[in-house]
């Protein structure tokens, strides 16, 4: 894949050796591997600035928080109907007060250093943090581990997204404190937005964990539809948010339309299925997790109701991903 991929996988999600030097991929599915890396990792020290919190002891879970309200249990996704839990979340993220002034100051610097060729590299840094959830392992997920895990070779390049944040954090970290987990959560969701997708928004207070996650936790590429489904479902995901979620594909270049555009073109591509064809380079046009899906009934009938209708895709596609920046986040005390 070239190096401006946004394309989800488990390579983006697995663990391995040494740092590979091909270009990255933004995927959610990936490819696995063996590792031959210690179970802890140097962290990327771009600047100064840059802090950790060590966490341990708390329970991780998929919550949401903001500094005055109320903190919710690991379950609230998985209890209420989807479309309550993301209301809850959406009126905790625009509160007024401090916690607003905070948000919007994180945004404001994102926006500065984010342009839409850089937002397929930022996008595929909230899949390889988040990526790692095991909802009955209660471990991994949203908690700024990827600063640990760069020498892996799922994460080849990743480094220059994280650089790119990093001007940013710097700039903040003169005010007030943000965590790597909160900057990639609220960085994700404005990379969407700056390539004209939907305006997510991102609660705060996340804290990052002081250690690496657990490797071999993200999808493979390589996995059948039941496969892939059977993974997400492991993480607390139904099928129509995996199909959802991978609509982020159409960030990046691996031939679903304009690599700096977020839009549905990714459904109406994989509907033509044109790696069947035989004419130059469609045959190498998306991730074997891509192929996969689109032969599988029950993926396939999200598939074409987002290739015929945009607004759904990007509301299911904002829906999924705060739910997606809050699986397993530690949070701040209240």
């Amino acid at each position: 894949m070239t190096s401006s991929s946004a394309t989800l996988s488990s390579s983006s999600f697995s663990s391995t050796s040494a740092l590979s030097s091909s270009k990255f991929r933004f995927k959610f599915p990936s490819f696995s591997r063996t590792s031959s890396l210690s179970s802890r990792a140097k962290p990327f020290t771009a600047s100064s600035s840059t802090t950790t919190h060590n966490i341990s002891g708390e329970i991780r879970h998929c919550s949401l928080s903001m500094r005055r309200g109320l903190a919710f249990t690991a379950t609230l996704p998985f209890l209420l109907p989807l479309h309550e839990f993301v209301d809850s979340v959406a009126a905790k993220a625009v509160e007024s007060g401090s916690g607003q002034s905070e948000y919007l100051r994180i945004k404001e610097e994102i926006i500065k250093v984010v342009t839409k060729g850089k937002a397929a590299g930022v996008l595929r840094l909230v899949f390889h943090d988040a990526g790692t959830y095991e909802m009955d392992e209660n471990s991994g997920g949203m908690n700024g581990s990827i600063v640990y895990e760069l020498e892996r070779p799922e994460n080849v390049g990743l480094k220059k997204s994280l650089k790119v944040l990093e001007k940013a954090k710097k700039e903040i970290e003169a005010i007030q404190s943000v965590s790597w987990a909160d900057m990639i959560a609220v960085g994700g969701a404005e990379a969407v937005s700056i390539c004209g997708g939907p305006k997510i928004p991102v609660t705060l207070d996340r804290l990052d964990s002081g250690e690496p996650d657990p490797e071999g936790k993200m999808p493979e590429e390589s996995l059948d539809a039941s496969g892939l489904k059977q993974c997400f479902r492991r993480k607390g995901f139904s099928t129509q948010e995996l199909v959802a979620l991978s609509g982020a594909h159409t960030l990046g270049s691996k031939g679903f339309g304009s690599p700096v555009a977020f839009d549905n073109s990714y459904f109406k591509i994989l509907l033509e299925k044109p790696w069947n064809s035989s004419a130059g380079m469609t045959s190498m046009i998306g991730l074997p997790s891509d192929r996969a899906i689109v032969e599988d009934d029950e993926c396939l009938r999200w598939i074409t109701k987002y290739a015929d209708d945009q607004n759904m895709f990007f509301e299911d596609f904002k829906n999924a991903y705060m739910k997606l920046v809050n699986c397993g986040a530690k949070l701040k005390s209240m």
